[in-house]
C-alpha cells in the first residue's frame, strides 16, 4: 500500500474506515511514484464502489472489502497494474498493487475487456515500500526509444 501523505499516520483500520462509500479505481500499468501524484498515462479499467462499512473483518491475512457490486463492467481493455482508493468525496487515500503475481489485489481474469465483468477475488495489504516491483524501476517512466533500467 502506498499511502497519501495526509494519511501516513493512520492505522490500517482507520484507513479502511475512511473508504466507506468511496471508490477503488483500477488502472492499467503506469502507476505514479506516490499516491500524492495524479495518474497520467494510465487508463481506467474499472471502478468499484465501497459499501458502508468498506471492509468486513480480515481473515487468514486477506482483507474482506465490501462493494456495492462485484463484479463491475470494465470501462476499457487492458491489464491491471494498480488501484487507487478514494474517499466518498474523491480524496486520494492510497494506491494498491493489482494484477497477477504477488500483488495486493487479484482479479478473476488477468486482463480486462471493455464491458466484460471485472471481479475482485483477493485483497491483501503489503506494507509501503514492499511492492514486488524491482527497486530500480521505481520512479521510472519507460518511453519508446529509451532503454529500461539495467540489471545491477
Amino acid at each position: 500500500m502506498n499511502i497519501a501523505t495526509a494519511y501516513a499516520d493512520l492505522t490500517l483500520d482507520e484507513i479502511k474506515a475512511l473508504l466507506a462509500g468511496g471508490t477503488l479505481t483500477v488502472h492499467s500499468v503506469a502507476r505514479p511514484p506516490s499516491a500524492d501524484q495524479p495518474v497520467d498515462r494510465s487508463g481506467v479499467l474499472a471502478v468499484f464502489t465501497f459499501a458502508n462499512p468498506a471492509f468486513a473483518p480480515a481473515e487468514d491475512g486477506l482483507e474482506k472489502p465490501l462493494f456495492l457490486a462485484n463484479p463491475v463492467p470494465a470501462l476499457d481493455g487492458g491489464v491491471p497494474g494498480f488501484a487507487r482508493a478514494r474517499t466518498a468525496d474523491g480524496t486520494v487515500v492510497a494506491d494498491f498493487s493489482a494484477g497477477p503475481g504477488d500483488r495486493e489485489i487479484k482479479f478473476a481474469e488477468v486482463s480486462c475487456s471493455e464491458k466484460a465483468p471485472v471481479r475482485l477475488t483477493a485483497f491483501k495489504v503489503i506494507a509501503e515500500g514492499g511492492w514486488p516491483e524491482r527497486p530500480d524501476y521505481y520512479n521510472t517512466k519507460p518511453r519508446p526509444g529509451f532503454p529500461l533500467p539495467a540489471t545491477p
